[in-house]
């Protein structure tokens, strides 16, 4: 049997780490987020949550899940006012990642090196199938990634691949159910030719 002394507990309470939890539109991403943001304010620990300001989607400030599960957040403009919000704080969340600037990734090394545990939330994939924002970044430093998938609309596969079924060229365009589909890769491909091809 292993006794650790009250120091080791202490150091093993304060190791940092960055869990990212990527995918698809509607592949539960909020829902997981939210999920582990509210065990560990179960578990006692401090939270605090962060998502960018101009996703107003559902709600100005909360963290809301598409199955409308809520968390209260702080809104904000850029990864850095993260850093003016987090002394005293166990665990971080940031929804919607995609949408911050690329000092998202050093930030959260900064605060992971600091010793917080920080969970992030965003996709991996803007609508044309390319890198999107800080995510690949983030996945990169990341101790733990999980990559969560929605059901395809067209054959029932698993769908890593947000398909828009607007005309827009914007990288970003806010949007749900009347905006985005999710897809699988071959759904998705024909789709993209589909859409070439009413162009």
């Amino acid at each position: 049997m292993v006794l650790f002394s009250e120091d080791q507990i202490q150091e093993t309470k304060m190791r940092g780490r960055i869990e990212v939890i990527c995918g698809s539109m509607f592949s539960g991403k909020t829902e997981e987020l939210i999920r582990r943001l509210k065990r560990a304010k179960f578990a006692r620990q401090r939270v605090e949550i962060f998502k960018p300001a101009i996703d107003t989607r559902y709600s100005e400030e909360d963290v809301v899940s598409h199955d409308s599960n809520s968390i209260s957040s702080t809104p904000i403009d850029s990864s850095a006012s993260i850093l003016l919000f987090t002394s005293e704080i166990d665990v971080v969340g940031i929804d919607e990642a995609q949408f911050f600037d690329s000092g998202l990734i050093e930030v959260c090394n900064q605060l992971a090196n600091n010793g917080i545990r920080v969970i992030i939330a965003g996709l991996d994939m803007d609508f044309k199938g390319l890198p999107f924002g800080p995510i690949p970044g983030l996945c990169a430093i990341a101790d733990e990634v999980s990559k969560v998938h929605a059901i395809c609309v067209k054959c029932g596969q698993l769908a890593s691949f947000s398909h828009r079924t607007v005309k827009s060229e914007k990288q970003v365009l806010l949007g749900e159910t009347e905006e985005y589909e999710p897809l699988c890769r071959e759904c998705y491909v024909r789709a993209r030719q589909g859409d070439k091809g009413n162009t």
